[in-house]
């Protein structure tokens, strides 16, 4: 019999920075790209809906390999009953994802001959195994494991197992046709401690088969717990190198937090050269590669936080209430009768806001064994602050300018020319030079002239 194959873990496979709030003007610009997930091989997303101790998780698979060989071992706080445990959709996920994601926007220079007020125009741009789990399946009592449910859900065997010795629930794992990484003991025992549950699921074939779907769809749990984490020690077991994680947290107050890591806006608002938009995918990569590194390899990057219900400039339409109750809120005005099972108990323990405001924080993770040696903790917070991963192209005007205005505006694109290919490089780490070739800048241009003999040789 071959072993299953054990991806333990949540299968979890963002320089100038701006804050926004509510009162600023509109940007005025428009959306032309987006960073989403589709930028890395191996980033994982999970969404937690939270409001007070009530939690619904959303975990999306990135499992590639046979499914046969799938298996998911994830810390909860609780042990979970089948109603708690349902299905969820891709799409969601992707909604989430385009809506939040860093963004690249345009704006056009206007005529510099033009009789209009610059004050004005200028403040509205703000600056830079292969056996299912069986009746036959059950726990020994020698090895301190105990089966505290079993069910089926949508494509899913299920388990939630407590365990209370790590080498007990590892040999149990191994008993059971799993085959453990080395060094899973170590890192189970802290989980024990804390008297959480274990939750494992592995793949029903014939279930699979039925769906039609060549993916795995979303897993989602509700549990009420003061503890507001997610798991990620596990999943580096058997990780090659650094992973990507991006967590959406939905929230009825405000922002969420990482309380245990420093938490840290992805460099933002910069205005960067017009040629980027064709390279868009790249410099985000670098951008955000440059900013990891900067601050030693171990933040929480925040690249969104926004008020669900609006977008400036907007990368996907905000998501319907329909669209977010599938993603877990449970506290919406009007319930949905297509999640009634999953967060029905939470309804009637709690009476309903007059309220569908729901907050959305966006962070991107990456992570290693070496740098991030604790699970993710969050907290909820009231801070309502507008933020978003945005980068500026602005066009030259390039009609005549034949007025004064005009021609001073000509001898000023340079200087911002340079200033943007030094941001971009700043940003990125590129090499200058290649930058200045692309903008067809003198090698050796120094922008502003600022150097002080050049400012009487000049």
């Amino acid at each position: 019999m071959k072993p299953l194959r054990i991806l333990i873990g949540l299968i979890l496979s963002s320089i100038l920075l701006l804050s926004f709030t509510p009162s600023v003007l509109a940007f005025c610009g428009f959306y032309v790209a987006k960073a989403d997930a589709s930028l890395y091989n191996k980033a994982s997303q999970v969404v937690i809906a939270r409001d007070g101790d009530r939690t619904i998780l959303t975990m999306a698979n990135d499992y590639q390999g046979d499914m046969k060989d799938f298996a998911l071992v994830v810390p909860v706080p609780t042990v979970l009953k089948q109603e708690q445990v349902r299905i969820g959709e891709s799409k969601i996920i992707e909604r989430l994802d385009a809506f939040s994601a860093p963004r690249l926007v345009e704006y056009f220079d206007s005529d510099p001959c033009a009789v209009y007020n610059r004050a004005l125009e200028s403040s509205a741009i703000p600056s830079p195994t292969t056996r299912g789990f069986g009746g036959d399946l059950r726990g020994r009592n020698e090895l301190g494991v105990t089966i505290e449910a079993q069910f089926t859900v949508g494509e899913y065997d299920i388990l939630i197992l407590s365990a209370e010795e790590s080498d007990g629930l590892q040999t149990w794992l191994i008993d059971n046709g799993y085959r453990i990484p080395e060094g899973a003991e170590q890192l189970l025992q802290p989980y024990i401690r804390q008297n959480m549950k274990f939750f494992v699921a592995k793949v029903n074939l014939k279930e699979q088969q039925s769906t039609g779907s060549k993916f795995l769809r979303p897993i989602m749990m509700a549990y009420e717990s003061p503890k507001f984490m997610l798991p990620i020690r596990l999943g580096m077991i058997n990780a090659s190198g650094d992973q990507d994680l991006l967590v959406y947290v939905l929230s009825p107050s405000g922002q969420a937090e990482v309380t245990n890591y420093r938490t840290v806006k992805v460099p933002s608002d910069a205005e960067i050269p017009v040629y980027v938009k064709e390279e868009f995918s790249n410099f985000y990569k670098s951008m955000f590669k440059t900013a990891y590194v900067k601050e030693d390899r171990k933040v929480a990057f925040l690249e969104y936080a926004w008020d669900m219900s609006s977008c400036d400039p907007c990368s996907a339409d905000p998501l319907t209430q329909e669209e977010l109750q599938k993603a877990g809120v449970f506290w919406l005005d009007s319930p949905s009768s297509s999640v009634p099972n999953l967060n029905s108990s939470f309804r009637r323990s709690r009476p309903q806001p007059t309220s569908s405001r729901v907050f959305i924080s966006r962070f991107h993770v990456r992570y290693s064994r070496d740098k991030f040696p604790e699970d993710l903790m969050f907290k909820e917070t009231t801070n309502q602050e507008f933020f978003q991963g945005r980068y500026i192209l602005r066009h030259p005007f390039e009609g005549a300018a034949q007025c004064e205005g005009g021609q001073q505006y000509q001898k000023s694109l340079p200087v911002r020319f340079e200033q943007e290919a030094k941001t971009l490089a700043q940003l990125t780490g590129w090499n200058i030079q290649d930058i200045r070739r692309k903008l067809k800048l003198p090698a050796t241009q120094s922008g502003s002239g600022s150097s002080f003999w050049r400012r009487i040789w000049k």
